[in-house]
């Protein structure tokens, strides 16, 4: 959800804010960020794209993926109804002391211009619908039923990382908990400034989790950093943006994998709004390098952490002015 502290895992750290602000999307194409269109019959050839993908960019999209259009605009739909509501309606599920709940971060600064939505997907023993929106009344049914599309997804994409990493196709998914790993959406709503070259919607971070899939409306924002630039993401119609984690890049891997250092940037003149699912471990899981990727010439470069120990030291690492809000 993404900048490291040094315990050998200076490889992610973020670039400084000036640089975030003086590198620009002029010298790259938003062409260049992969699409992998999912109805090609070839599995090899999707296996392939998916790992080339992962570790040249730690970023790509995903076309013909299975997830319903529909239901992706009906989760648009809803999720902007929400945040169309008066103030005092959205704080009835406004955060407390957890990251869960609606939260409004105008403060004036570069940073973190939004307002968003934080609650537990999965599994069904974390959820806590206090913080499900009960307007619209749809929020709950349509929030759901996308959940099990995206849940597909996701293991179907990690499925294939890990067959394309000589591993058998269960390991990612199992190094996550399995049925015990926590889907997380959070709903960002980025309005419109005139000031978009010193307001970043979204501070530039990796996700400190497993995988993250995510939704966007048609106004583009959401850029990746590769090359010493910063790259524009093309909106693609029903597309979905698959981001490659910490934990799949630090640990699971040993770095074999990219973790993509992104941000997202307001828009002078529309309203921006995203769906990102974040994919972690549970918190008391221990995460480091597995064996499959280590040995005598290939040493573990990461020590292995509680997931939850990772979080704070990560947290910690961060400058206040970038501390993405989660």
């Amino acid at each position: 959800m993404e900048e490291e502290r040094d315990h050998n895992a200076s490889e992610s750290s973020l670039p400084s804010l000036s640089k975030q602000l003086e590198s620009s999307t002029l010298g790259g194409s938003a062409v260049d960020v992969p699409v992998v269109d999912l109805s090609v019959s070839d599995e090899d050839f999707l296996v392939r794209e998916v790992v080339k993908a992962s570790e040249e960019w730690g970023v790509f999209q995903v076309v013909n993926h299975g997830i319903p259009t529909e239901l992706m605009r009906q989760l648009q739909m809803v999720g902007t109804q929400f945040f169309e509501l008066p103030d005092a309606e959205k704080e009835t599920v406004a955060k407390e002391e957890d990251f869960e709940g609606y939260k409004k971060n105008y403060l004036g600064g570069i940073n973190n211009w939004d307002e968003h939505l934080f609650h537990r997907l999965s599994p069904p023993s974390i959820i806590n619908y206090k913080y499900w929106p009960k307007n619209p009344p749809q929020y709950r049914e349509v929030t759901e039923e996308y959940t099990k599309h995206m849940k597909r997804l996701t293991e179907k994409i990690l499925g294939w990382l890990s067959e394309g990493l000589g591993l058998q196709r269960e390991t990612f998914t199992q190094s996550i908990g399995g049925d015990t790993a926590e889907y997380v959406l959070r709903v960002n709503f980025y309005p419109p400034t005139q000031d978009t070259e010193l307001v970043i919607g979204a501070a530039a971070h990796s996700d400190m989790g497993a995988i993250a899939l995510l939704i966007p409306n048609e106004v583009p924002g959401l850029q990746a950093f590769k090359d010493e630039q910063w790259l524009d993401l093309d909106y693609i119609d029903s597309a979905v943006v698959v981001i490659i984690g910490d934990q799949l890049m630090v640990w699971m891997t040993n770095g074999r994998l990219k973790n993509v250092l992104h941000r997202a940037k307001s828009d002078k003149d529309k309203l921006r709004i995203s769906w990102p699912v974040f994919v972690a471990p549970r918190a008391d899981m221990s995460v480091g390098p597995l064996p499959e990727f280590t040995g005598d010439e290939n040493p573990p470069k990461f020590e292995t952490l509680i997931y939850n120990d990772y979080i704070d030291q990560k947290i910690r690492g961060w400058a206040l002015e970038d501390l993405p809000v989660y």
